[in-house]
């Protein structure tokens, strides 16, 4: 913990989709006043941009080439409903989460030579430190020397309860059935995936969200980063 500078505090959340991660983790940047990362956003705004330029997300070599073009900028997280995301100067928060982009983000993401060169800009986002950054590998390969690393998982049918009515408030198409089979293969992808599986840190606090609100967990969170800081 960087005792002399609590604004460069580096803090990794980690966890399955609909774990809470992107909620819970910009609340806790909001509350500390650090910068948000979502680095699932990443993937997933590649995703939409692939999709919306026709590249196959199997493509690797034309995925790279799509990367290469695209700029991605985080916002300092004034409030919860501050942008999670820019692609290209563009706020693409909303579309990234549309059905389509979370049917196809895992195929991108398992593509080596994209997470390679996400972890690179993800690094050098972090650099210096002052950010909460969420994703699935943070704590064991992006950040390993976090400050701080929180593994969030819930249920399965907790999480896609949540997925169901995040769909239902955008008015976007979903039945609670299809959620619930497109998080358990997601979960199955990210864990079995040679490169950076899905798995909690050796010295990562894990939480269970299922029945609690996020305002309990960021509650928990920012406590254990007061109690990192005394130490």
């Amino acid at each position: 913990m960087r005792k002399n500078n609590p604004n460069s505090l580096v803090v990794a959340i980690d966890g399955p989709a609909g774990a809470g991660k992107s909620t819970i983790a910009k609340m806790v940047a909001a509350k500390l006043g650090l910068k948000y990362i979502d680095t699932g956003a990443m993937y997933r705004a590649l995703t939409l941009k692939a999709l919306t330029t026709g590249i196959d997300c199997d493509d690797a070599a034309g995925l790279m080439e799509l990367l290469a073009q695209s700029k991605f900028e985080f916002p300092v997280a004034n409030n919860v409903g501050s942008p999670a995301i820019l692609l290209d100067g563009r706020d693409v928060s909303a579309l990234i989460r549309l059905p389509e982009v979370s049917q196809k983000v895992s195929r991108v993401a398992l593509v080596p030579e994209v997470r390679r060169e996400l972890v690179r800009i993800q690094r050098e986002q972090a650099a210096g430190g002052g950010i909460v950054m969420d994703g699935r590998d943070i704590g064991t390969v992006v950040l390993p020397e976090a400050d701080v690393k929180i593994f969030l998982t819930a249920s399965l049918e907790e999480r896609a309860r949540r997925r169901y009515i995040e769909l239902q408030r955008k008015g976007l198409p979903a039945t609670l059935e299809q959620i619930k089979k497109e998080i358990a293969e997601r979960d199955k992808l990210d864990q079995e995936r040679k490169d950076s599986p899905l798995q909690a840190a050796s010295d990562a606090i894990c939480i269970d969200t299922t029945g609690f609100s996020p305002e309990e967990i960021v509650t928990q969170i920012i406590h254990l980063c007061a109690e990192r800081g005394e130490r």
